[in-house]
């Protein structure tokens, strides 16, 4: 097997928790590979003639564009389905969808609200299935966020990572992944906008493990102090537009500001899965300032993901 590869041929990609932090650190190495060689100008198609559907439920920028783009690097196609043309949105059993698909496509990445869908599309389909976000997790963009930590740090191995903010999908893949990678986690989250209590048990579990450790507090100060990684979203997700008002009384305090960084490590990371609302989540002059880099972390999605597609849809470089 060509060097950076790793071979997760037919399996499913829904939940870092799914892998072992041996198959984590391949996908990362395989990332690394194609970066540099796409950096280079070196073609690397190892899936020529296949296709990719993409399921779309939510909107997105990064996820459609990294995917879409990925595949055409790869030397394949990628099919956007928006819900709005497709039968799912008109109530065909998922069971069927995934049928159907599978003798019509190499690979399916779905991007929508409920993971119990996604895992019944993944039981049901023949082919590997992505999870390109849902609102338990989103497994993509956590493993695109330890490539830019290995990157600008170095290691992933006893770094400190302070999540400050709503207990979402971001922060419940963070649980995850923190003790897979090696890193330790600290989430700060107003009362009641914990993390999934479930997520929460399985992380734990992780932890003692790896040996690294996590901690849920409500007081972002002691979160961030002497954090290697401050990492924040956005305080009303897709579908809680109309929470919003209550959502920025309840989360006052809990932006990341320059007084909040400056309990970090003088060298911290600043992160973000974007998009951003300046002003409120965080501080312009953080997120625009020096130690952020949402921007390289935006660009590490399309080679993490194509590490993903290749591990899962070709197994190996060509």
């Amino acid at each position: 097997m060509a060097e950076g590869t790793i071979d997760l041929r037919g399996r499913d990609f829904l939940d870092l928790a799914d892998f072992t932090p041996e198959e984590l650190r391949g996908l990362l190495r395989l990332a690394a590979v194609l970066k540099e060689k796409q950096k280079a100008g070196e073609r690397v198609q190892p899936l020529t003639g296949k296709t990719l559907g993409m399921i779309f439920e939510k909107s997105s920028t990064r996820t459609r564009v990294s995917f879409e783009v990925g595949m055409v690097q790869l030397g394949g196609h990628a099919l956007f389905l928006s819900s709005r043309d497709t039968q799912l949105g008109r109530g065909e059993p998922i069971p069927d969808t995934a049928r159907v698909l599978s003798r019509y496509v190499d690979g399916i990445m779905i991007r929508t609200f409920s993971h119990e869908s996604v895992r019944e599309l993944a039981e049901y389909a023949t082919v590997p299935v992505i999870n390109g976000l849902t609102d338990l997790h989103h497994p993509c963009q956590v493993l695109a966020d330890a490539m830019t930590i290995l990157e600008h740090k170095g290691r992933l191995e006893g770094v400190t990572v302070a999540y400050v903010g709503d207990g979402n999908n971001m922060a419940n893949s963070w649980l995850v992944g923190a003790p897979l990678f090696g890193m330790n986690l600290r989430v700060a989250t107003p009362p009641g906008y914990e993390c999934d209590s479930g997520v929460v048990d399985r992380a734990k579990e992780l932890a003692a493990r790896a040996g690294t450790e996590i901690s849920l507090v409500h007081d972002p100060r002691e979160a961030v102090a002497g954090a290697d990684v401050i990492y924040t979203d956005v305080w009303a997700s897709m579908g809680q537009e109309a929470e919003r008002e209550e959502r920025l009384r309840a989360f006052a305090g809990f932006g990341v500001t320059v007084a909040l960084a400056a309990h970090a490590a003088p060298d911290y990371l600043f992160m973000h899965c974007l998009p951003a609302h300046r002003g409120e989540e965080v501080a312009a002059e953080v997120i625009d300032g020096p130690h952020s880099v949402i921007f390289d972390e935006a660009e590490n999605r399309l080679h993490a993901q194509k590490a993903i597609l290749v591990a899962t849809m070709a197994g190996r470089l060509a």
